[in-house]
């Protein structure tokens, strides 16, 4: 058995089908099926990637079509392989049951088409517009998983801290057993605004794998976050083994934005997006309405002094289109000379990025991989950024 090191993405959606309906109505309109596909192999250079919006009936044809014609084929072990990349169908869902203050938004993922397509005629009779991405279901959230479960899926909580539509951020006051049952949970998605080193104190999430994903409104976001995972070969069967670290396969390390640069990482005044420390009002319009910050929320929710679990280290990286400086043809320059933002991030020299684009931005790029540039902090729904 022979350990390979893969780079995976597992929450990409889609913007527009072919035929140019709308699925994710905030995503980019040539967020389609085939660009994604195009792009994360050919240009990210991901290994495996988690599309969920597969459940709509109209990504579902084209997933059929692609597989007629020879450009997509399913793997023996789960998923679906286009050129040098697995996507894994997925589907994500909003729970707001009887249980939840709050929203929650979670991922389903199947091994093959036929029970993406199965999950998504039982799933037609609880939302009311099954070609539209994020719906919410009309079951509970127990229900669901259970589901998902019977059909050999994996049930995923997404980006779990964000002030809205989310576990902690919206849906429970303390605890995940307020809505779910906590051995249906097969991984934790982490957020933009949170980090491992962040969270690692929170006592009820030492049982589960953290992921770290994009969740990608555009293509230029795919791999904004995302894992490199041991396993064997990129199929569905060899995700579940990492999640679960079995057999030697896990994720080797999470890469990701550094917390502040999230939109929602600190509290910001709801009028005025002020960053408030603390207090009642806004110190500079005097208005009393806030939204709570990822890191306040982490640390209400923090009960442990030490963590008892190793984690894989959380690597701070800022995304090349984050960089200044860093545009559309500096990014494609870089990526007609060496492959993929992949091969950029991880394998060129300081030197080879020098040979190809000015020094500044080769020293600026250098930094941003190893997480290095300084940052301001966002909050209130605006994106920290990165400042010279």
């Amino acid at each position: 058995m022979i350990l390979k090191n893969y780079y995976v993405d597992l929450h990409i959606h889609i913007g527009r089908t072919e035929g140019g309906r709308a699925v994710k109505i905030t995503g980019s309109k040539d967020l389609t099926l085939k660009n994604i596909l195009k792009t994360a192999s050919s240009q990210k250079g991901l290994d495996m990637i988690g599309i969920i919006d597969c459940h709509s009936p109209e990504v579902i044809k084209e997933m059929e079509e692609m597989m007629n014609d020879g450009r997509m084929e399913p793997l023996p072990e789960g998923g679906l392989r286009f050129e040098k990349t697995t996507l894994i169908p997925g589907s994500e869902i909003e729970i707001y049951d009887e249980h939840c203050k709050g929203p929650i938004h979670v991922l389903a993922f199947f091994p093959t088409l036929e029970w993406m397509k199965e999950f998504s005629g039982w799933m037609r009779m609880f939302v009311k517009n099954i070609h539209l991405s994020s719906q919410r279901i009309y079951c509970s959230g127990r229900e669901l998983q259970g589901k998902v479960k019977e059909m050999g899926g994996l049930f995923i909580p997404a980006h779990v801290f964000t002030p809205f539509k989310s576990l902690y951020g919206k849906g429970v006051e303390k605890s995940l057993t307020e809505v779910f049952d906590p051995e249906k949970i097969d991984a934790v998605e982490l957020g933009l605004s949170s980090d491992t080193y962040m969270v690692q104190g929170i006592s009820e999430l030492e049982k589960y794998t953290f992921v770290t994903n994009s969740d990608a409104h555009s293509l230029g976001k795919l791999a904004r976050e995302y894992q490199k995972v041991q396993m064997v070969k990129p199929d569905f069967q060899e995700l579940v083994l990492a999640l679960k670290e079995k057999g030697e396969r896990k994720i080797v390390a999470n890469y990701g934005l550094n917390p502040l640069l999230g939109k929602y990482y600190s509290t910001a005044c709801q009028e005025c997006g002020e960053r408030v420390e603390e207090g009642e009002s806004c110190p500079k319009c005097g208005s009393h309405h806030f939204v709570k910050g990822v890191s306040v929320r982490i640390r209400e929710l923090t009960d442990l002094e030490r963590p008892t679990r190793q984690r894989p280290p959380y690597i701070h990286q800022v995304p090349l289109d984050f960089i200044p400086g860093v545009g559309k043809r500096t990014i494609q320059r870089l990526i007609d000379e060496f492959g993929t933002e992949m091969a950029i991030l991880h394998e060129v020299s300081l030197e080879e990025l020098g040979q190809v684009v000015p020094g500044k931005i080769a020293k600026m790029i250098d930094l941003a991989r190893k997480g290095e540039l300084n940052i301001e902090r966002g909050g209130g729904g605006v994106y920290g950024k990165v400042v010279e």
